[in-house]
């Protein structure tokens, strides 16, 4: 075929959550400034785009892939990335690692950071009796916490609270092919009013840590003064052993500062970040991060295109 006769791109987003257009939007715009050419893919317009590239009709040098771990019909379109494409921002197969919180789990304590304490049981479907005994539970004192290793986002399937046997037999039945957590749970220490916990994002090489209240699921900008006020370079520490364990270039973890002063990880590898806008909903991230996470996307999309195509 004619290469003159194929659409070229740069970057490929593929989205399937109406909350996402704002996001997609401000990435749209700084990959203008930069030169970058985007498409949109969504739930609609992705049969047409699978036919174009099956027929070589269309050709994309840079994907990011906001859908398939929601929505498997996205997968073709993420093997043809995986197989054509220069750019792959958090590849589908480290993502596929990433998510399993037991294996993250199992990974930090290799590696030196601190988890709370773990029960991790096998799927329903592959043991349905399970030996763990109320005596176990003990050990996490008045009540803790039931969440299944795969089953990602908004905290589906997760159990906070929970205080018997019964909970947990009934929450594996749910999910049945994941292998299910249960943990103590983490009470952060306060900082002057404020909770210590945090939601620390990853974007390309760069760590951006917020304050993020685990009861009002409520943002605040953490300041470099207040990360050298109450001692917390321990966040971005923490973040830098995570990502060389994970290996994607934008993501966030939740980190609760305990009151001996311990980092806790609590919410592992979220490899797929709620980008909606605070000034819109009350539990969205800070204007601010998201617009300058919009930035460094195309940034990364450039840089390594560029580099690709041999341009300094």
């Amino acid at each position: 075929m004619n290469s003159s006769l194929i659409k070229s791109f740069h970057l490929a987003i593929a989205w399937n959550w109406e909350f996402d257009s704002d996001f997609i939007s401000g990435i749209e715009h700084e990959c203008a400034i930069q030169g970058i050419s985007t498409y949109r893919i969504d739930t609609d317009h992705l049969p047409y785009m699978l036919s174009e590239l099956n027929q070589n009709k269309v050709a994309f040098q840079a994907f990011f892939d906001r859908a398939s771990d929601a929505d498997p019909t996205f997968l073709p379109l993420v093997k043809w990335m995986e197989e054509h494409a220069t750019c792959l921002i958090n590849p589908y197969h480290r993502v596929s690692h990433a998510i399993d919180k037991a294996t993250m789990h199992l990974e930090f304590i290799t590696n030196g950071i601190y988890v709370p304490s773990t029960i991790i049981l096998s799927p329903y479907n592959e043991q349905r009796c399970i030996t763990i005994q109320e005596e176990e539970l003990k050990q996490f004192g008045k009540s803790f916490v039931i969440k299944p290793a795969n089953t990602t986002g908004g905290g589906t399937g997760v159990i906070m609270n929970a205080t018997s046997l019964k909970q947990i037999i009934a929450a594996r039945q749910e999910h049945k092919n994941d292998k299910y957590l249960i943990q103590e749970t983490i009470t952060p220490k306060v900082l002057d009013g404020k909770r210590a916990w945090f939601r620390v994002y990853f974007a390309f090489g760069e760590i951006i840590p917020c304050w993020w209240d685990d009861k009002t699921h409520r943002y605040t900008e953490l300041t470099p003064d207040e990360e050298i006020k109450y001692n917390l370079s321990g966040l971005k520490n923490t973040m830098t052993v995570i990502q060389n364990i994970c290996g994607l270039d934008f993501f966030s973890s939740e980190i609760a500062l305990t009151e001996k002063g311990t980092f806790v990880v609590v919410d592992y590898v979220n490899e797929v970040c709620d980008m909606r806008f605070q000034s819109k909903y009350d539990d969205g991230a800070p204007d601010a991060i998201v617009h300058k996470i919009e930035r460094l996307i195309a940034e990364h999309v450039k840089t390594r295109i560029n580099c690709k195509n041999g341009e300094k």
